[in-house]
């Protein structure tokens, strides 16, 4: 099954997709699923797959938050609710297992993504090998050796912040059920396999513009 696992919905600050849109992309790609992860709030996730639900939709829309860790971004998925931003990794990841979360690391070491550079002695289910924003694989290809070093599952995602980027990488997902716990079982036991592709340039461009004009917009009027 193919899962985008780092997807932003217009809960996040910096992200203007919408559910509808996000499902719509999703859907287009092939894709069985895909994981919501708004900056330090499940919101978005959690309204997002209530949605597809409601809908009646065959895709699997898993809850989830990237969490402002004090030392860079974390990915915990399958919560419902908050967790506190800014705590160290460690912190952060103990309060992610006590809500039962599996937990990621996403693009390490992609320093202008907040990654939280070596995450060896990281209680991490899984590590975002490859992430379509990076405009070089650098990154990705350093995330992927300190993976295999580690011996820990390498994943893939999109982080997608405007819907055309949804899909453009995603995980394989070994598993014989399409359902949240199932998915997030096949990847805290390593049944996974990044692929996917970098997002073309003038995708990207476009993403930073929009981000730019709400950045702009917040700080003459006050509004995000």
């Amino acid at each position: 099954m193919k899962f985008d696992l780092h997807v932003h919905s217009e809960y996040s600050k910096d992200s203007n997709s919408s559910h509808s849109d996000i499902i719509k992309t999703a859907l287009k790609r092939g894709l069985d699923g895909f994981a919501i992860c708004d900056h330090d709030t499940v919101e978005g996730g959690i309204v997002c797959a209530e949605k597809a639900v409601e809908l009646g939709l065959e895709i699997t829309v898993i809850p989830g938050v990237e969490v402002s860790s004090s030392k860079g971004h974390i990915l915990v998925l399958g919560v419902r609710e908050n967790i506190e931003p800014l705590l160290s990794p460690e912190e952060t990841i103990r309060r992610a297992r006590k809500l039962g979360g599996t937990v990621i690391i996403p693009h390490p070491f992609k320093r202008s993504s907040h990654g939280i550079g070596s995450f060896e002695g990281l209680d991490t289910d899984a590590v975002e090998v490859f992430n379509s924003r990076c405009l070089f694989n650098s990154a990705n290809r350093k995330a992927m050796e300190e993976a295999k070093r580690l011996g820990i599952p390498g994943v893939a995602g999109s982080d997608s912040h405007i819907p055309e980027m949804v899909g453009q990488a995603y995980t394989e997902i070994d598993s014989s059920e399409n359902t949240v716990e199932a998915v997030l079982r096949a990847i805290r036991e390593g049944n996974v396999a990044p692929e996917g592709e970098n997002t073309p340039t003038p995708i990207i461009l476009k993403q930073m513009s929009g981000s730019a004009k709400r950045k702009i917009k917040k700080k003459l009027f006050g509004k995000p």
